[in-house]
């Protein structure tokens, strides 16, 4: 009878619960910490086979972690994106140049594919990089302009959807300033919300879209080019070109030599504009001076662009990107030009060519989008 009652009133232990595991270290000899600052600058070409390391450094290398340690460290590295569109099957794709110049087994420049956008048969689509993102805002889809806008994440190649615009664009202008994009024009302006919105702004960290008052004797409809300089956002109309100023929030005619002059699509660098010329060549447009300069020492090296070509600011290089007929077979070759460019003593624009070569083989009927860069 007692053994029985001291078994029943015995006292039952709670069980402790495990301790939380520890997820490994990223280097098991060293604290995270020591390790993320090793990591960090690393080049991302080599990012690939360090995901392969364990499940922590897999994770690690898609994180905003690494690639803001790689900004605090000065390791960020400028990629080039280019859009094709591929007529063929009337997409648009996205496009990353691979660098590789030390490995002689595979090409040193070519053009990797990227997953297709949601949305791949959009036309006329306005770009804009911001950090990590690019953003491809408007365009239209079987003639219909849409408001949509999607974005890049370049440190993992997959698409999101970004909030809408006010109203439907295509063939808009498109810059950034100050973490910020500003979209102008590309719509026509027949109603009190497209006369509102003609102008329109989008704060990533808000996700929300806001009006830009502007007057109405530039609204123009269609912009054939755009780009940012000095703070202020360029838009070129089929007539007349406007600039809008963040900081004051004033719009400006662009000056007639820079209207006149402007052709296809540009960069800046060092608040210089390049584009080419009714002859094909590269110049570049000084804002501060309000001149066309030719940009010199290039002659033998790159071919007269009388068909356009696409440029983009790599990091205060001049990359050149265009299409070049492949004798007479059924492929087309998407070419590209890295330029260090420097103003001498006496003012003049100087460019030398670091490299040239082909980077993608493509259909006869494929052409060149947009080309832009993103730091990572």
């Amino acid at each position: 009878m007692s053994t029985s009652t001291n078994t029943n009133n015995a006292a039952v232990k709670p069980s402790t619960p495990p301790e939380p595991t520890q997820p490994p270290r990223l280097i098991p000899s060293l604290p995270d910490d020591v390790a993320l600052n090793i990591i960090a600058r690393v080049p991302r070409r080599h990012h690939p086979t360090l995901s392969l390391v364990s499940k922590s450094m897999k994770s690690l290398i898609s994180s905003p972690l690494l690639y803001a340690a790689r900004s605090l460290l000065s390791c960020a590295e400028h990629f080039l994106y280019i859009s094709l569109r591929l007529h063929t099957s009337h997409f648009m794709r996205f496009y990353t140049l691979y660098q590789n110049p030390n490995n002689p087994l595979n090409p040193k420049y070519s053009l990797i594919p990227l997953p297709l956008i949601p949305s791949p048969s959009l036309v006329g689509s306005a770009f804009a990089a911001i950090n990590h993102k690019i953003y491809v805002l408007g365009g239209s889809i079987k003639d219909i302009p849409s408001p949509q806008v999607w974005s890049l994440d370049c440190r993992t190649h997959k698409w999101e959807p970004a909030p809408n615009m006010h109203v439907s664009r295509e063939f808009a202008a498109a810059g950034a300033v100050d973490d910020k994009i500003y979209v102008i024009g590309g719509c026509v302006v027949d109603n009190w919300a497209r006369s509102k919105n003609w102008a329109e702004v989008y704060d990533p960290k808000t996700g929300k879209w806001n009006s830009v008052p502007s007057p109405i004797q530039i609204r123009d409809k269609w912009m054939h080019a755009s780009a940012v300089i000095d703070g202020k956002v360029y838009a070129m109309a089929d007539r007349n070109g406007v600039c809008y100023e963040v900081k004051s929030g004033n719009w400006e005619t662009v000056d007639s030599d820079l209207d006149n002059g402007w052709r296809g699509r540009a960069c800046v660098i060092d608040g210089v504009l390049f584009c080419y010329d009714y002859l094909g060549n590269i110049r570049g447009y000084d804002v501060k001076e309000g001149t066309w300069k030719e940009l010199k020492g290039l002659e033998k090296g790159l071919p007269k662009f009388l068909c356009g070509a696409t440029m983009a600011n790599l990091g205060g290089k001049l990359m050149v990107v265009w299409e070049s007929k492949n004798g007479g077979g059924k492929e087309m070759e998407i070419r590209c030009a890295e330029i260090q460019v420097k103003t001498n003593e006496a003012g003049e624009l100087w460019g030398n060519i670091e490299w040239s070569d082909v980077v993608l083989l493509v259909p006869r009927e494929a052409s060149i989008v947009h080309c832009l860069a993103v730091a990572l």
